[in-house]
């Protein structure tokens, strides 16, 4: 019985020492006292959530890129022409063209408008390095160099040349490329709602200085979806839209 009772006390004892892992805890160090092994703990693990940016240096200076930046400090060469130019088979003023993924966003963007009982017209898309050449000495021509590069680009400085542009117009307008289209019901519809189909109206109201160009409620540039839908939310321009995303740009104020 003694024995038993000695087997006992020993196993309770060798218990007691024991931490979680197991292992006798001989640490004596507290008044001669077996010191208890701490209680585990949860610890808290906080979700960092990494912001990813939907555009890198590759996608703003790589010729050819849906979301290229072509301004007056970063023009395209005389020679480039899109390889995948189709005709716009939409309501138009004119014969015009677009790249394929920009043509299609562009029909989906003329059909939401249908059905809500508005008519877009398209005025003008893709245009060679020399038709922006012989349009820009004609505005030259008629209202002198300062006047003309408020509105009208520099031969491979247009947007236009990328085939990804389309500038946009509709009867209460008088199919004409003014301010005043902002104030029709089509107008109204393109700015709050192009960007739904990978379209951002380019040059905003007051941001002369960081564009280049006046404002254009009717220039309307394919970027996709995504990041037309980004840059709408941001409420900036693309140049500006470009830095925050720590890409460094030249300013077009510094182009002489």
């Amino acid at each position: 019985m003694k024995r038993i009772i000695g087997l006992l006390t020993v196993t309770l004892l060798l218990a007691g020492c024991t931490g979680n892992n197991g292992i006798i805890n001989t640490d004596n160090t507290d008044n001669g006292k077996t010191s208890k092994a701490p209680e585990e703990t949860e610890e808290k693990t906080e979700d960092v959530v990494e912001e990813i940016s939907l555009i890198t240096e590759d996608d703003v200076f790589t010729e050819g890129s849906t979301e290229q930046l072509v301004n007056p400090a970063y023009p395209l060469p005389e020679t480039y022409e899109p390889e995948d130019l189709e005709y716009v088979d939409l309501l138009s003023t004119q014969d015009t063209y677009l790249r394929s993924e920009a043509n299609a966003a562009l029909r989906e963007l003329f059909e939401a408008a249908s059905d809500e009982g508005l008519e877009l017209y398209a005025v003008s898309g893709y245009r060679s390095y020399v038709t922006q050449e012989g349009l820009y000495n004609n505005y030259v021509n008629q209202h002198g160099q300062e006047e003309a590069d408020r509105f009208s680009a520099k031969p491979g400085t247009s947007e236009h040349q990328t085939g990804l542009v389309m500038d946009v117009s509709s009867e209460s307008a008088y199919f004409g490329l003014s301010e005043s289209f902002e104030e029709t019901p089509e107008g109204e519809f393109v700015k709050n709602n192009a960007h739904k189909y990978g379209f951002i109206v380019r040059y905003l109201e007051g941001k002369e200085d960081i564009t280049g160009y006046m404002y254009e409620p009717w220039h309307i540039r394919y970027l996709g979806k995504e990041l037309a839908h980004d840059v709408y939310d941001s409420g900036l321009t693309y140049e500006e839209y470009i830095e925050s995303n720590d890409i460094s740009i030249t300013p077009v104020s510094e182009v002489e």
